[in-house]
């Protein structure tokens, strides 16, 4: 008789093994096997939507859930080859829903955040947002985050819970935008003259629109200076742009001009003898 051991003998145990290898060997092949799927299917949708010309946030969107359901259906069947009854571990992760909806009660919120993104389309890739404190380009809205670049090449990585619930700034959405600006003169100088350097700056750059029209106006009479408040109107593309070369031009021009400075700071102090 063979020698028991643990209640099995040596041929039971070596096929005992050699069952359980073969089962290990299965999993780790079909673990391998789901992943690189997940991959292949998640790149392949995404192809397809591209071609399709479907907006780039639901593209990144699908993308992830593809990968991420993938996934999740590999590990089960994982778990399935591996003799793990699925109906016991069903009940299990039933009993245990509640005490991991709690856990992930965040994670839950992201991913409902991302549905109402792409459902209400606050924003889309490759707009210039604001939110929760950060500036940038929208690059990837993806199942729990959304991935900003910043104007100097950071990475922003943005839950979409918070975003999708809280202030939102869209500096894209609209074709066109305002310029503000300030100039300020010395009291004494002339403001007529002032508008009428103004005046020809706005008109020399063609960037400005003429309709909604330019406004300049007295804003202030300041403890320094006559303030006055410029608005202009331009392409979103040009805001920059046009933001930039009003302020060297006005510079330089007030600085040239006869008649017109741009004041510093001061404080006139009267001393009166007893």
């Amino acid at each position: 008789m063979d020698d028991q051991i643990l209640g099995y003998s040596q041929s039971e145990l070596i096929d005992l093994f050699i069952s359980a290898g073969i089962s290990i060997i299965v999993a780790i092949t079909i673990l391998i096997v789901g992943f690189r799927l997940s991959k292949f299917m998640s790149t392949g949708l995404a192809k397809l939507l591209e071609k399709r010309e479907v907006d780039l946030g639901l593209i990144t969107f699908m993308k992830s859930l593809v990968s991420v359901l993938i996934k999740l259906l590999t590990i089960i069947t994982v778990f399935t080859q591996l003799g793990v009854e699925m109906t016991s571990l069903i009940a299990l992760l039933g009993a245990a829903g509640f005490a991991i909806g709690m856990a992930f009660s965040g994670t839950l919120g992201n991913l409902a955040g991302g549905i109402m993104i792409l459902i209400f389309k606050p924003f889309k890739a490759g707009d210039f947002i604001e939110a929760q404190g950060e500036m940038g380009i929208v690059r990837e809205i993806q199942i729990f985050h959304t991935i900003l670049t910043t104007t100097d090449n950071k990475t922003i990585i943005i839950p979409n819970g918070p975003l999708s619930n809280g202030n939102l700034t869209n500096y894209t959405r609209q074709e066109i935008r305002r310029v503000d600006f300030v100039f300020s003169i010395a009291y004494g100088e002339d403001y007529q003259l002032a508008k009428k350097v103004l005046t020809e700056i706005i008109e020399s750059d063609e960037r400005v629109l003429k309709e909604p029209e330019y406004f300049i106006g007295l804003r202030d009479m300041a403890d320094s200076s006559i303030d006055i408040t410029v608005r202009v109107w331009t392409h979103r593309d040009h805001y920059w742009p046009v933001h930039f070369f009003m302020n060297e031009t006005v510079y330089k021009r007030f600085t040239d001009e006869p008649g017109l400075s741009i004041p510093f700071p001061q404080l006139d102090v009267h001393m009166q003898k007893n």
